[in-house]
């Protein structure tokens, strides 16, 4: 049922005050590969930020593209290994990588948001520098770490009216590119172009307390909260990289990070423009947790 024209006025009215003090600021949103699995989600995604970006708000998407890459690997016979979070990459399996990140699933974010207009634009880590890595670990092979982010080009784009669509290649000092965890690069980058928010769109509500009852949801947490659970060891799979990345990018200066579940309809203008909000949000020890327009 939609909305009639008085109720719809009224949530246009509530969403005022987070557009005003989002308006010119940066945000950077990074979504995963389950997310854009799915077409009519993508879609959806894709819509949010075009809105994101037409009341003036600077976006910059982040991807992975987990499934697909391993969807591609075991259709050629080779098996996806991962530890701490991140996938074990050889030669071949970094070509693949790449293939898959900036040759396609940036492509579809991309054209999905095109869509609606011309103002996308995809890169990869590689593209003038962006992203300047080093090897994780060995036993990673190609997988690398964010050694230092060049945000030129990715201000360039903003400047210009652009939403940057950001494939998680680096490389280093010699041309070896690596494999980064794309929250790993969504953090960095967050911290290099001074983002006022950080959020990544999951398949899961945020964080739970108790991984087998969703009704366990932390709505608001500080890095300190999260730096302890994580030094217990309660944190674990794809959930540390993310948590790790907020942790990092509040203490260099992001304003607020977020963990929310994409599948939820509209998740980011929810989280971004409503009270309440949906997910995980997660701030700087001793400052305002309120989910009122302060938290903008």
């Amino acid at each position: 049922m939609t909305d009639t024209p008085p109720a719809a006025a009224a949530i246009l009215s509530r969403a005022l005050p987070y557009i005003q003090r989002l308006r010119g600021r940066t945000v950077v949103v990074k979504t995963g590969g389950r997310a854009l699995a799915d077409p009519a989600l993508a879609k959806q995604i894709a819509a949010d930020v075009v809105l994101m970006h037409s009341v003036g708000i600077h976006c910059i998407v982040v991807h992975g593209g987990g499934p697909q890459i391993s969807a591609l690997l075991d259709r050629l016979g080779k098996a996806s290994e991962f530890a701490d979070g991140h996938r074990v990459t050889d030669a071949e399996s970094l070509e693949i990588t790449r293939m898959v990140l900036v040759g396609k699933v940036g492509r579809d974010i991309v054209a999905e948001i095109n869509r609606h207009g011309p103002i996308a634009l995809g890169v990869s880590g590689e593209d003038v520098g962006l992203i300047l890595a080093e090897q994780r670990h060995p036993e990673l092979g190609f997988v690398g770490d964010v050694k230092a982010v060049n945000p030129y080009i990715i201000e360039h784009l903003l400047a210009e009216g652009l939403v940057p669509v950001v494939s998680t290649i680096g490389t280093d000092e010699a041309g070896q590119a690596y494999n980064i965890n794309a929250d790993v690069v969504a953090g960095a980058i967050a911290d290099a172009v001074g983002a006022v928010k950080l959020i990544y769109l999951t398949d899961v509500d945020g964080l739970l307390e108790d991984l087998d009852d969703p009704t366990s949801l932390t709505t608001k947490a500080t890095d300190a909260e999260i730096e302890a659970l994580i030094e217990h060891g309660s944190i674990r799979d794809g959930m540390l990289p993310k948590l790790e990345a907020c942790v990092n990018a509040l203490r260099r200066g992001v304003g607020s990070t977020h963990i929310i579940n994409a599948t939820t309809p509209h998740a980011l203008l929810i989280e971004l423009f409503t009270d309440e909000g949906i997910g995980t949000m997660i701030v700087r020890a001793g400052e305002q947790r309120s989910q009122t327009p302060a938290r903008t």
